[in-house]
């Protein structure tokens, strides 16, 4: 029994050691052979690949199943890691805010009180509409643009239109069902404002270009690039506090105004029906703006 063992591993050797070497031989041999009968007879080679793909899809599938188990556990975890980092950023957040939020509540508290004790008149408030813009006729010597209401949607020459970044501008022209808007840019706006900071005043003048001039202003006026720039209200014809634009330029020569309005982007816009009693000439409708001439 021992010797035929010996025997067969004796005749094993042999055949293994041929294997071995003539193995790559074999293989190329074979995939000419496959190539031959690909081109004799291709149905069917693409029948045995097909049977091929059947018969080891169960076997690829069953070894992927860890593997993309093991990568969707991976991404949990980093899911889970971004909602901690996340939540906890939030957290801070939360905590700056709820004390912004105090200090809001007692300063409009103590505003509201303060004003009681002055007896301070409260400024009328302002109802609007809101319009779509159809029409944009910018060029090199004007600045407007056509909304879709007019003095039959209660809408008057002279009143301030906004959009949700701040001031646009003010109609000029309106017919029944149409109007049309004078931009901060234009040549011939000009907007009475004020610098947040520091209170100076001064009026906003365009010039053509995106970036109106602050003029009038004091000789020693505290302006600085980034300073916040809103309407004052002089003249009764703008409400006050309205967003404008930021300080960009400084010198010797000029102060410019950065708009908050993305002109490119205008499609929703809202005037504003907004007088102070007695400034302006009253119509028949109370509180509605006058007609200037």
């Amino acid at each position: 029994m021992r010797a035929y063992r010996g025997r067969a591993l004796l005749l094993a050797l042999p055949l293994k050691t041929v294997v071995q070497r003539f193995a790559f031989v074999l293989l190329v041999g074979a995939a000419l052979a496959i190539m031959i009968l690909s081109r004799a007879e291709p149905r069917l080679v693409e029948s045995l690949r097909g049977a091929v793909s059947d018969s080891t899809a169960p076997i690829l599938e069953f070894f992927s199943h860890p593997t993309a188990s093991f990568a969707t556990l991976i991404e949990d975890f980093d899911a889970v890691m971004d909602v901690h980092e996340i939540n906890t950023q939030l957290e801070k957040r939360n905590a700056v805010l709820l004390k912004w939020q105090a200090t809001a509540e007692r300063m409009v508290h103590e505003n509201e009180e303060l004003r009681r004790l002055l007896k301070v008149v409260p400024d009328p408030k302002a109802q609007f509409i809101t319009a779509r813009v159809i029409s944009d006729s910018g060029g090199p010597f004007v600045r407007t643009v056509l909304i879709n209401a007019g003095e039959s949607d209660k809408v008057r020459k002279g009143q301030a239109v906004i959009a949700s970044e701040g001031l646009i501008g003010r109609i000029v022209s309106a017919g029944q069902h149409s109007a049309r808007i004078l931009l901060l840019t234009d040549l011939n706006s000009r907007v009475p404002v004020v610098v947040e900071s520091s209170r100076e005043r001064a009026i906003l003048t365009g010039d053509n270009t995106g970036r109106p001039r602050l003029e009038f202003l004091a000789v020693n006026a505290r302006v600085g690039i980034g300073d916040r720039i809103v309407t004052s209200g002089q003249g009764g014809l703008f409400p006050p506090g309205l967003d404008v634009g930021v300080v960009s330029v400084v010198d010797e020569e000029r102060v410019l105004v950065r708009p908050y309005v993305n002109w490119d982007r205008l499609e929703l816009v809202s005037v504003l029906d907004y007088t102070l009693p007695g400034s302006l000439p009253e119509t028949k409708r109370a509180g509605r703006i006058g007609v200037l001439q």
